[in-house]
Protein backbone atom coordinates (compact mmCIF):
# COMPACT_ATOMS: atom_id res chain seq x y z
CA UNK A 1 0.00 0.00 0.00
CA UNK A 2 0.76 3.35 -0.89
CA UNK A 3 2.05 5.54 1.72
CA UNK A 4 1.68 9.39 1.69
CA UNK A 5 4.52 12.01 2.41
CA UNK A 6 4.31 15.91 2.28
CA UNK A 7 7.41 17.53 0.89
CA UNK A 8 8.64 20.73 2.17
CA UNK A 9 10.72 23.49 -0.37
CA UNK A 10 11.74 27.01 -0.48
CA UNK A 11 12.25 29.81 -2.95
CA UNK A 12 12.60 32.94 -3.10
CA UNK A 13 9.68 34.23 -5.76
CA UNK A 14 6.04 33.90 -5.63
CA UNK A 15 6.44 33.15 -9.59
CA UNK A 16 8.70 30.48 -9.76
CA UNK A 17 6.63 28.81 -6.56
CA UNK A 18 3.88 28.97 -8.60
CA UNK A 19 5.42 27.27 -11.84
CA UNK A 20 7.00 24.49 -9.71
CA UNK A 21 3.99 23.74 -8.16
CA UNK A 22 1.78 23.69 -11.58
CA UNK A 23 4.11 21.70 -13.34
CA UNK A 24 4.23 19.08 -10.79
CA UNK A 25 0.81 18.53 -10.43
CA UNK A 26 0.40 19.02 -13.95
CA UNK A 27 2.95 16.14 -14.55
CA UNK A 28 1.12 14.08 -11.83
CA UNK A 29 4.03 13.77 -9.21
CA UNK A 30 2.22 15.57 -6.79
CA UNK A 31 -1.58 15.62 -6.09
CA UNK A 32 -1.31 18.90 -4.87
CA UNK A 33 1.41 22.22 -3.60
CA UNK A 34 0.57 24.53 -1.20
CA UNK A 35 2.09 27.87 -1.28
CA UNK A 36 2.18 29.96 1.44
CA UNK A 37 3.48 33.37 0.99
CA UNK A 38 6.03 34.27 2.41
CA UNK A 39 8.17 32.90 5.30
CA UNK A 40 11.25 34.44 7.11
CA UNK A 41 13.93 32.33 6.48
CA UNK A 42 17.57 32.39 8.49
CA UNK A 43 20.01 30.21 7.49
CA UNK A 44 23.77 30.05 6.86
CA UNK A 45 25.31 29.42 3.09
CA UNK A 46 28.95 29.83 2.18
CA UNK A 47 29.77 31.30 6.00
CA UNK A 48 27.44 33.88 5.90
CA UNK A 49 24.53 34.48 8.13
CA UNK A 50 21.71 35.15 5.88
CA UNK A 51 17.89 35.73 6.99
CA UNK A 52 15.33 35.95 3.68
CA UNK A 53 11.82 36.26 2.96
CA UNK A 54 11.08 33.15 1.29
CA UNK A 55 8.09 31.70 -0.48
CA UNK A 56 7.24 28.14 1.19
CA UNK A 57 5.72 25.06 -1.07
CA UNK A 58 3.84 22.03 0.48
CA UNK A 59 3.79 19.23 -1.66
CA UNK A 60 1.37 16.10 -1.14
CA UNK A 61 2.44 12.98 -2.84
CA UNK A 62 3.77 8.96 -2.57
CA UNK A 63 6.46 7.54 -1.04
CA UNK A 64 7.45 5.87 -4.11
CA UNK A 65 7.53 9.29 -6.33
CA UNK A 66 9.90 11.22 -3.59
CA UNK A 67 13.07 10.56 -6.43
CA UNK A 68 11.20 11.80 -9.03
CA UNK A 69 9.34 15.12 -7.03
CA UNK A 70 13.48 16.07 -5.73
CA UNK A 71 14.43 15.28 -9.60
CA UNK A 72 11.98 17.71 -11.31
CA UNK A 73 12.34 20.31 -8.48
CA UNK A 74 16.11 20.93 -9.35
CA UNK A 75 15.31 20.93 -13.06
CA UNK A 76 13.09 23.66 -12.26
CA UNK A 77 14.39 25.47 -8.90
CA UNK A 78 17.12 29.02 -9.34
CA UNK A 79 18.99 27.47 -6.03
CA UNK A 80 21.93 26.16 -6.35
CA UNK A 81 21.22 23.45 -3.63
CA UNK A 82 17.35 24.09 -3.44
CA UNK A 83 15.23 22.78 0.39
CA UNK A 84 13.67 19.19 -0.76
CA UNK A 85 13.02 17.66 2.54
CA UNK A 86 10.28 14.86 2.88
CA UNK A 87 8.57 13.94 6.31
CA UNK A 88 6.32 10.94 5.90
CA UNK A 89 2.50 10.72 6.98
CA UNK A 90 1.79 9.10 10.07
CA UNK A 91 -1.75 9.02 9.74
CA UNK A 92 -4.12 10.50 6.70
CA UNK A 93 -7.79 9.59 5.84
CA UNK A 94 -8.40 7.14 3.53
CA UNK A 95 -10.50 9.25 1.44
CA UNK A 96 -7.15 11.95 1.44
CA UNK A 97 -5.20 9.01 0.55
CA UNK A 98 -6.92 7.41 -1.87
CA UNK A 99 -7.26 10.77 -3.72
CA UNK A 100 -3.43 11.16 -3.72
CA UNK A 101 -2.69 8.11 -5.66
CA UNK A 102 -5.70 8.38 -8.09
CA UNK A 103 -3.39 11.98 -8.98
CA UNK A 104 -0.23 10.58 -9.23
CA UNK A 105 1.12 8.31 -11.12
CA UNK A 106 5.14 7.08 -11.96
CA UNK A 107 6.37 8.48 -15.03
CA UNK A 108 9.34 7.52 -16.17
Amino acid sequence: MSKAIVIFSTTNSLNEAKKIGQTLVEEGSVSCCNIINTVESIFKWQGKLNIEREILMIFKTREELFDIVEKRIKQLHSYEVPEIIAVPVSSCSKSYLDWIIKETRITK
